[in-house]
């Protein structure tokens, strides 16, 4: 069964880059003033279905040993509420063929077997299953009411998902009334029997600090039970705990061996993080094309602040062959999606008209927009940006 995204919180990374210094942000979600909470995602179930360049003339070239910095924080971000959907978790289920026919897309099946299984066997598994099928409308019309309903049954029975998904149900308000302490209850009923999911969830909102008493310690206890279960999320969340010393005593190495275990998962945001840790041998031994192999992946999945940091090591050629079209491509890419760069800009606007029409080329073809003549207030060949 499709595994539930918990709650990301996703942190906000600043960056200027001079020559040879780029500044990148890292902050944990803490209340503290340098602070700052990482999003958080609850995840859906994920059933089987069937040229030439010409160089800039006054900026300086960074060398290959330039750090990228983390920049400073001057303002503490609001740690965002839980935004839970009514998707359920359906974890480490036995292999049967309930979950077969629902791996396989077999909704209507999954939802008859699951059926017979929780009322002639008192099945909790089979019972959270029927919550799922009712809160996603799979294999039946969407009902959150009969997904709470079932979700109630299994939690009552013991199930620690079953327990997880209505909690998520409770806080969202859907199937009934909101009911934030009835959903802590669950939510720590269920990290107490293991559900990773669960305590991070939990862990959030002793740092939003409405439902619960703010706590960033108690925050850092079920970070860690979390992390340890493999949650990539609670990874990352604790690992700028450990950067910043928030609820836990600072510690970069451990932060940086938690970076890498969700960079593993393919946490998008541990990825960027620990790229920047390996480029600038900060808790771990110094690997600059390793940092940019990561950044690339990152790139590549859409992340704007590894688009925007990649770019700059492309063009300057720090820890990679230079690749300036490769790289401005990322600039613009990143510029669509937001992350624009003055100073990037500014250097695109010397580049060859050849090599500039490249990039943008290469930019509207990744982000879909060759029909446009321009990519989000940039520039066109032949036509470049005044400098500022």
């Amino acid at each position: 069964m499709k595994p539930l995204r918990p709650i990301s919180l996703l942190a906000g990374l600043l960056m200027t880059m001079t020559g040879a210094t780029a500044q990148i942000s890292l902050t944990p979600p803490a209340a503290q003033p340098p602070a700052s909470p990482p999003a958080a995602k609850k995840e859906a179930p994920k059933p089987k279905a069937p040229a030439a360049t010409k160089q800039p003339a006054a900026t300086p070239t960074p060398t290959p040993s330039a750090p990228l910095k983390p920049a400073v924080t001057t303002k503490p971000a609001a740690t965002p509420v839980p935004s839970p959907s009514p998707t359920a978790a359906f974890e480490d289920p036995n292999v049967d063929s309930v979950y077969g026919a629902y791996q396989r897309g077999l909704y209507k099946t999954a939802f008859d077997l699951a059926t017979t299984r929780a009322q002639y066997n008192g099945d909790a598994k089979a019972m959270t299953m029927l919550g799922e099928l009712y809160a996603n409308g799979l294999g039946i019309k969407r009902n959150y009411a009969k997904a709470v309903e079932w979700y109630q049954r299994a939690a009552d029975a013991g199930d620690r998902e079953g327990m997880f998904a209505l909690a998520m149900m409770r806080l969202a308000g859907r199937g009934g009334p909101t009911n934030r302490e009835q959903a802590v209850k669950l939510l720590a009923s269920a990290a107490k029997l293991g559900n990773p999911k669960a305590a991070y969830n939990l862990a959030l909102l002793y740092l939003d600090g409405n439902t619960l008493p703010q706590d960033t310690r108690r925050a850092a206890e079920l970070l860690r039970v979390a992390a340890d279960a493999g949650n990539p999320e609670a990874q990352y969340a604790l690992a700028t705990f450990y950067k910043e010393g928030t609820g836990v005593p600072k510690d970069i190495e451990r932060a940086v061996r938690l970076l890498q275990a969700a960079a593993l998962a393919d946490n998008v945001d541990a990825e960027v993080e620990y790229a920047i840790a390996l480029f600038n041998g900060t808790g771990t031994p110094k690997n600059q094309p390793a940092a940019v192999a990561l950044l690339r992946k990152a790139a590549r999945q859409n992340s704007p602040v590894a688009q925007n940091r990649l770019a700059w090591l492309l063009i300057y050629g720090v820890g990679t062959p230079p690749d300036k079209v490769e790289g401005f491509k990322w600039h613009l890419v990143a510029k669509t999606a937001g992350k624009g760069d003055p100073k990037l800009d500014e250097l695109l606007a010397e580049l060859s008209p050849e090599d500039r029409a490249k990039a943008e080329a290469a930019a509207r073809k990744w982000t879909g927009t060759a029909d446009k003549s321009r990519l989000d207030g940039g520039i066109s060949a032949g036509h470049p940006v005044p400098k500022p």
